[in-house]
């Protein structure tokens, strides 16, 4: 793995993660003005996926290319595992507490690290074991898991949040497959589509402007589109191009410390000394995989970009300016 590839891959991780933090505030607070979850999530999407779509179509045609072969994994991909990621941690929040969410959720990093050891032949480091603990373990402290009382707590939100971790974990493990042949922007894009279109079937389509939405709402359910979801998931999958899956989910356990640091500067809920500690915890374990890079080590870009395939050739960020 080269240097230069690494530091884009933690770098596209660290600004998914960070964007994941604004968007749930943003969330929350459309929670409360009376937006039901599951139309967010389908909005969401649809704006998304409608989004990539304009962009790819007048700047980047190559990018809306896959082959008929691919289509049934992209299907997967999108309409299965990312409608049920997107759903899964919502109802779960619905049902318990936001810090007990996000610590299930981020169980994703040890099932995605079995799962590549065990079927993938990713090599079991001491770095990664130790970058896995400090990540889980940093995770908890900064979401508050240590007043949390997992026992006592609903079952169906226990349930949805386990499925959040697992399907977190699916995305992460597929997309890294699929960005072996694909731009991760054209895997981004299909997967959005998909998800948007099997959240339709499933609930039937948006009337949002038939219940008054006022203009505010809209503004925040299109950052939410965009800044929420375009562009972390598009950087996430970036970085899982560069980087793998192992050390990119373990990365993106820098969200919950994000979120913890802007809740003290937005609404004045001071960091406890707990939070801090959970914070140096992720911010080690970012650094141990950082200094334990393997050589030898392709990255999906890497092999994409040699095999020189039209059509699915590498992309970056500048894809989207143009």
């Amino acid at each position: 793995m080269k240097r230069s590839e690494a530091f884009k891959g933690y770098l596209s991780v660290a600004g998914a993660a960070l964007l994941w933090a604004f968007s749930g505030i943003a969330g929350k607070y459309l929670f409360m003005t009376g937006i039901e979850p599951i139309e967010l999530v389908q909005l969401r999407v649809l704006i998304a996926s409608a989004v990539l779509f304009i962009i790819f179509a007048s700047s980047s045609r190559p990018l809306l290319k896959i082959g008929k072969p691919d289509i049934l994994s992209f299907l997967i991909l999108g309409g299965g595992i990312m409608s049920v990621l997107q759903l899964s941690y919502f109802i779960a929040v619905a049902h318990i507490q936001v810090a007990a969410a996000i610590v299930l959720q981020y169980l994703a990093p040890v099932l995605v690290a079995v799962f590549s050891m065990a079927f993938w032949k990713e090599r079991c480091t001491p770095a990664k074991i130790a970058a896995l603990i400090l990540s889980f373990a940093g995770c908890y402290l900064a979401a508050g898991g240590y007043g949390l009382s997992f026992r006592n707590m609903n079952t169906q939100g226990l349930f949805w949040g386990l499925c959040s971790a697992c399907f977190f974990a699916a995305y992460t493990l597929l997309a890294e497959r699929m960005t072996y042949r694909y731009s991760p922007w054209t895997v981004l894009f299909y997967s959005l589509l998909f998800a948007g279109v099997s959240i339709s079937i499933a609930s039937g389509f948006p009337d949002a402007a038939a219940h008054g939405r006022s203009f505010e709402q809209w503004l925040l359910i299109v950052y939410i589109a965009v800044f929420g979801t375009l562009l972390p998931y598009g950087l996430f999958t970036v970085g899982v191009s560069f980087i793998r899956s192992t050390r990119a989910v373990i990365t993106a356990t820098l969200e919950p410390i994000s979120a913890a640091v802007l809740a003290s500067f937005m609404i004045s809920e001071l960091l406890s000394a707990l939070q801090v500690v959970g914070g140096v915890f992720v911010i080690a374990a970012v650094v141990v995989l950082q200094l334990s890079r393997e050589h030898g080590e392709l990255s999906p870009a890497s092999i994409r970009s040699r095999s020189g395939s039209p059509g699915f050739r590498s992309a970056s960020v500048e894809d989207l300016s143009g």
